[in-house]
């Protein structure tokens, strides 16, 4: 089964930027450290490196996202949601979704991911299933603090940020797991 949808596609568009990784790569395999051992599995449940420039004149502010539309559910999995990240900050080490904040720049804020983890939790497609899409996205916005309380869901977080999207850069690598006997 080929899964084509994508929800950015559906949001208001906005320009795109430059998103670049030492770690991911656009429709390439995520590595072991940018999986998640939640379900027994290899990961590492480690943020992959990011850094992002020619994002449009007039940022205040960016969020990082990472989505999964591909996870068995009607309204797919985020994994990460990370704003109020200052608009001086145009790279992320990797690990910087820790749940310990130790590499988040300071100021940013991080919300529970759809697993009720605060920080970045890695690909866990079930074994078997066609790989899935992991769109890791760099929002920059037009104010500098997001009204989001730290309690939010991230989808909440996706209404502030289309309201106050000037730009989006994208990489969407993709994960699975050989099926199992």
């Amino acid at each position: 089964m080929t899964r084509l949808h994508d929800p950015y596609g559906a949001l208001p568009p906005v320009p795109a930027f430059s998103l670049r990784s030492a770690d991911i790569a656009d429709g390439e395999m995520l590595d072991v450290a940018q999986a998640s051992a939640i379900f027994g599995g290899p990961g590492r449940d480690r943020s992959p490196h990011l850094a992002w420039e020619g994002h449009p004149s007039g940022t205040a502010s960016f969020a990082v996202t990472c989505f999964d539309p591909d996870a068995l559910t009607v309204s797919g999995f985020w994994h990460w949601a990370l704003y109020d990240l200052p608009a001086s900050v145009t790279e992320l080490p990797a690990g910087a979704g820790d749940a310990e904040g130790d590499a988040t720049p300071a100021g940013a804020r991080m919300l529970a991911n759809d697993a009720g983890r605060r920080g970045y939790l890695g690909a866990a497609p079930p074994p078997g299933e066609v790989p899935h899409r992991y769109m890791f996205v760099v929002h920059a916005l037009d104010v500098a603090r997001l009204e989001v309380s730290p309690d939010a869901t991230p989808a909440w977080l996706g209404f502030r940020l289309v309201a106050h999207a000037l730009g989006r850069a994208r990489l969407s690598p993709v994960f699975g797991l050989p099926a199992t006997s």
